[in-house]
């Protein structure tokens, strides 16, 4: 019998992001998150002796954080229109016949290689986690000694800008830890922006409507 716990949820019920706020994802449970995005190293082609070095630095990497990090491969097929409609047009405009006949050829080549092969573009993400810890309630004394000294007490949305722009701060100390571990291995890494972060959310959940597209230049 089907499970009727899930009847009548709306489908954001089930997303654990609450909101993306300064380039920072916040999660219903309050904690935070940085999305790094990453390149990647060939690790077959090189030697045997590059690739116990490049496991030696990663472990080491791995071993001087003192919190937890989640790497995430993201797998997704490649579209290629964009990339052949620029081609034609440049078929087009050719003036030169044999270079005319050329580009046919190879869209032609390039249109049936991907027809017959699956071609996966994969996307490397590194996701940074902050738990903010809870802060003990202060006494009778503590709030009358601040109201002393702040003369008057904030308000719970002031506390709450103060407290998010804090958490930031030691969440991106961290980002800037892990930025700078990945330029030993000779890895290029940003910090994806609010756009970039909806959009990587927008495809994890909506997979089935995600195209890609290879820009010409």
């Amino acid at each position: 019998m089907p499970d009727q716990s899930f009847k009548g949820k709306p489908s954001q019920s089930f997303v654990a992001v609450r909101e993306i706020r300064d380039d920072v994802i916040i999660m219903k449970d309050g904690s935070l998150r940085a999305i790094i995005m990453t390149s990647s190293i060939n690790f077959a082609l090189k030697s045997t002796e590059e690739q116990e070095a490049t496991i030696f630095q990663f472990q080491n990497f791995l071993n001087g954080l003192d919190f937890s990090l989640e790497i995430c491969i993201l797998s997704r097929k490649l579209y290629i229109d964009e990339y052949l409609n620029a081609l034609r047009e440049k078929e087009r405009l050719q003036k030169n016949d044999l270079l005319r006949m050329q580009t046919t050829e190879y869209i032609q080549f390039v249109q049936t290689f991907v027809e017959m092969q699956n071609i996966m573009s994969k996307y490397f993400y590194l996701a940074v986690p902050f738990f903010p810890i809870e802060e003990k309630k202060s006494s009778f004394t503590d709030n009358l000694l601040n109201t002393f000294v702040s003369g008057s007490k904030k308000s719970a949305e002031e506390e709450k800008e103060g407290s998010f722009a804090v958490f930031k701060e030691q969440l991106w100390q961290r980002v800037e830890n892990i930025v700078s571990g990945l330029r030993m291995f000779g890895l290029k890494s940003v910090v994806l922006k609010e756009e970039e972060l909806m959009e990587m959310l927008y495809t994890l959940y909506n997979p089935g409507e995600e195209q890609r597209s290879v820009n010409v230049k």
